[in-house]
This record gives structure tokens, C-alpha cells and sequence, in this order.
């Protein structure tokens, strides 16, 4: 059912990057016919567009997973720390005039044909953008957006009231389908789930946890609500992707379809950053995250190597690179993360009881999905179990702060090629993986350096992107930032 792709989601696969040419198949003044769940489909496709395209790129690059190929420049930018205004133009279009106006008519129209499972779909895929919009950028526009011409230059809501109104609305929208839990009327138009709603909900509360543990350093920090959570124990249980791509032009992964196919896959190798940790603890995940070399064999840089004269303008085929297929599905939320994410809550909010199983389970369900995406022998017969009580153990009589690294550095290890951008805000909310001394960095305990091309001054790195300047440009009641290390508003550490 995933795997069919809709002829109408073809021009939204194709990821909004440097790239200018569309393909443009269908006449724009006679669109066909909407609905809500072709609407729906289109939503899903446009954040799977910017979560697996533009952010995947940032975040693969700022979470120290990739770094820009001595012999190309096409991301000098980002490997700098120098993105500029016009870096989120168009990503901000795809959430804003395509995902989240789309969310809002899908809403507008299940109300009308009382129907509350799609409505609740719609919530929580709304309140899933408006987090990374706000993870990203900070204060973004809220409370004033979506209105059309009724107001075209909304101002920014503070993210903390952002955040706070999503998790009231998933909520709301929860109860509204659990007082008529009747089947979605969208069925399989839902890209990502085909309108079971049990794991709509699972992916609701998982969400939520994501969403409460982003806060757990602000005075917003909710003990009784992760408890709750963890209490009902109704997370996922399966992944939440978006899986319909194919081997055909404009029907690929979008980072594929940039990277690989229209820019030849010479920009982005493997940062020692992770490849070493995975190398150094004999990890298997190695094979899915990353290519071997020409030689056969795992290689990289150090973060921003690239941008020296130092490697002599070195092909990239000399080193790793990301292990990513046309057909890689663009993931949401996994298994995985859910366990890890429940793992912290329980450490921080319960006393630490079950954080080891779960830590545990964590790793056990990011080395099958690996497994899932690969063929390849060693990672396919690998125990985990056999990590979790060796080099990646977890030590219950440690203190807490020990056990968190613990925990987010295996997140971290478990999002690379799966969530790039979810990978890079934990690092800037936790502090994991912790940023060491370039001249030696012990990779193998999860280490980051400050990349060896950074235009900031001292150790500071990015802490969110600036405004889009075409909506800086058109909305005077958005300021743009000074610079790149403007806090969001969960960053309190």
C-alpha cells in the first residue's frame, strides 16, 4: 500500500535545494479535483520533502555524520558554520504554503464531515512541523499563520506558546477520536500509516514524550505528564516513514535525487565524527550508514577537513559516504528513538527504573532497522545484545548525568541516514555527544569536535538558522537574527 506512488505527489518528491529545475507535468490552472486525503497525501510528502531533503543535508553535516569532499564546495557553508539568509527559503515554503495549509484544510474538512480520526492525523502531523519549525528558527509565526489574505504578514509566536498550544490541540484532538473512534476516512491517501488509527495514536504520545523531554531544562518541564506517559506505555511500535519512492526520475529519496543523482555524489563523505565511533567499537551499523571507499574500506575526515588545502583536493570516492538508496524511506519517528526517548524519561522522571531495558531495547530496535535497509551479512547476524553488555553498556549504579550521555550518544549513533536533523537539536539540548579536543578526539566514546572550518569565534557552533530573507523581506513584522547563535527557547541547559 506505501509503496504506490500518486502521479499528483511527483513534483513534491523532488527535493528543494540548489537545485532550480521541476518537473512540471500538469497544467496549474485546471488542478484536479481535492480532498482531504489527496490533501493529506501532499502534506506528508512535503514535510517527508524537507525532513529528508534540505534538514537531512544540515543535519547530517551539523550533527558530525558527513563533511563537505576536498574536492567539491558545494556545502562550504554549512561545514563553516556560515549558512546564509536565503538558506531556508524554500524549505519554509514547503512547511508553510504546502504542509501546513494543506494540514489545515484536511482539518477544516474532517470537521465538516465529523470525522475526528483524520482530524487527529492532521493535528499531530501540524503539531510534528510546528516542532521542527520551531527547533530550527525559535519564535516562527503561529497564532497569526494559515489565515490566507486575511493576514499575510503574521507575526512570530513565542516557541514556548507554540509548543504548549501543540500539545493542548494533540490533546483535544485525542479525545474528540476516543469519544467517535470511528475509521479515518482517508485510508490508504495516508502515506505514512493508511489511517490505522491505533498507530496514530501510539505516534501522538511519542511525539508528546519528544516534545515534554525538549523541555526538560526550562521551567515548563513536566514530571506528571511524562509519567502519564510512560504510565499508559502506548508509544510506537512501528516506524513512522514515508515510503513510496522508486528508481525513476522525480520518484527518488530526495537527498538521493540531489546528492547522488543531480550533483553525482561528490560532496558529502564520511565524518570521523561517527564513522570512527562506529569503527573503533566494531559497530556493524558501519555498512548501512556508510559506503566503503575505492580501496573497499571505511574512511574519512575530521569535521571541515575538507575545506583545507591539507588533502590536495582528494576525490570523494577515496572516502566513505552515505550509504543512501533511491528507494530510503524518509523516517518521522522510529521504534528506536522511541525507546531511547523513553529510556531518558524514565532516568529523569522515574527514578531510572526500566531506563536500562529500555536503553537496551533502544539499540536492539536501531540495529534491526539498519538491518532492514541493507543487505549485508554481518549487520543482518549481529547481537546487540552482545553491545549493550560490552563496549556500549549501560551502568545502572552511575549517576544520571553518566547514563544520559549514554543514552544520547546511542541515539545519536541510531539517527545517522534515519533522522539527520532530529540528530543535531538533541546535540544542541543534551550537550551529547560532547564536543572534545580536535588534536584526539576518544571517538570511540562519541565525541565531537568543532569543525576545522568554522568562521565562529572560540568553540561556538549554530544553535538555529536564520529567517528565510524572502519572508524577512515580504512580513516587516519579522525581525531577522543577528547571527546563528540565537537560542530557541528549550535551550536552558
Amino acid at each position: 500500500m506505501k509503496k504506490i506512488v500518486r502521479l499528483f505527489l511527483v513534483s513534491l518528491l523532488v527535493l528543494v535545494s540548489c537545485e532550480d529545475d521541476l518537473d512540471i507535468n500538469t497544467n496549474p490552472n485546471t488542478p484536479p479535483e481535492i480532498n482531504k486525503g489527496l490533501a493529506l497525501s501532499a502534506a506528508e510528502g512535503s514535510i517527508a520533502t524537507v525532513i529528508g531533503g534540505t534538514l537531512f543535508n544540515l543535519g547530517g553535516m551539523w550533527a558530525q555524520y558527513y563533511t563537505q569532499s576536498p574536492s567539491a564546495g558545494q556545502y562550504d557553508d554549512i561545514d563553516q558554520y556560515n549558512v546564509d539568509t536565503e538558506f531556508a527559503d524554500r524549505l519554509w515554503i514547503e512547511l508553510y504554503a504546502g504542509a501546513l495549509n494543506d494540514l489545515e484544510y484536511v482539518k477544516d474538512d474532517s470537521t465538516a464531515d465529523e470525522d475526528p480520526a483524520t482530524f487527529l492525523i492532521a493535528t499531530v502531523l501540524q503539531a510534528y512541523t510546528f516542532q521542527y519549525l520551531v527547533d530550527v528558527f525559535g519564535d516562527v509565526p503561529y497564532l497569526e499563520a494559515l489565515q490566507g489574505n486575511d493576514n499575510i504578514t503574521p507575526a512570530p509566536t513565542p516557541g514556548e506558546e507554540i509548543y504548549l498550544d501543540q500539545l493542548s490541540k494533540i490533546d483535544a484532538a485525542v479525545a474528540a477520536y476516543e469519544a467517535n473512534p470511528e475509521d479515518s476516512e482517508v485510508g490508504a491517501q495516508d502515506l505514512i500509516y493508511g489511517g490505522e488509527m491505533d498507530l496514530w495514536i501510539q505516534f501522538a504520545n511519542t511525539l508528546k514524550l519528544r516534545m515534554y523531554l525538549r523541555m526538560a531544562y526550562t521551567s515548563q518541564a513536566n514530571s506528571s505528564a511524562v509519567t502519564a506517559l510512560l504510565t499508559e506505555n502506548n508509544f510506537l511500535t512501528e516506524d513512522a516513514s514515508f515510503d513510496v519512492y522508486s528508481d525513476a526520475t522525480s520518484k527518488m529519496n530526495p537527498f538521493y535525487e540531489v546528492q547522488i543523482e543531480h550533483l553525482g555524489n561528490v560532496n558529502t563523505v564520511a565524518s570521523n565524527s561517527l564513522l570512527e565511533f562506529y569503527n573503533q567499537n566494531g559497530d556493524p551499523r558501519i555498512a548501512a550508514v556508510f559506503t566503503v571507499d575505492n580501496e573497499g574500506l571505511y574512511d574519512g575526515i575530521e569535521q571541515g577537513q575538507g575545506l583545507s588545502t591539507e588533502l590536495g583536493g582528494t576525490l570523494a570516492n577515496q572516502y566513505s559516504r552515505p550509504n543512501i538508496e533511491p528507494t530510503h524511506p524518509v523516517f518521522f519517528m522510529t521504534v528506536a528513538e522511541s525507546r531511547f526517548l523513553q529510556a531518558e524519561a524514565a532516568l529523569r522522571y522515574a527514578g531510572g527504573a526500566e531506563a536500562q531495558a529500555l536503553y537496551e531495547e533502544g539499540v536492539a530496535a536501531s540495529f534491526a532497522l539498519y538491518s532492514s535497509l541493507v543487505d549485508d551479512e554481518t549487520l543482518a547476524v549481529a547481537d546487540p545484545a552482545a553491545f549493550t553488555s560490552g563496549v556500549y553498556a549501560f551502568d545502572p549504579s552511575a549517576d544520571m548525568e553518566t547514563n544520559l550521555e549514554t543514552i544520547i550518544v546511542q541515539k545519536w549513533a541510531a539517527l545517522a541516514n534515519i533522522n539527520n536533523i532530529e540528530a543535531w537539536i538533541e546535540t544542541i539540548r543534551t550537550g551529547y555527544p560532547l564536543i572534545t579536543d580536535e588534536a584526539a578526539p576518544p571517538y570511540e566514546l562519541g565525541r565531537r569536535i568543532i569543525s576545522l572550518g568554522s568562521i565562529l569565534p572560540g568553540d561556538q557552533i549554530p544553535m538555529s538558522l536564520f529567517y528565510p530573507s524572502t519572508e524577512v523581506q515580504q512580513n516587516p513584522n519579522l525581525n531577522q537574527k543577528p547571527d546563528l547563535l540565537q537560542d530557541v527557547w528549550w535551550n536552558q541547559r
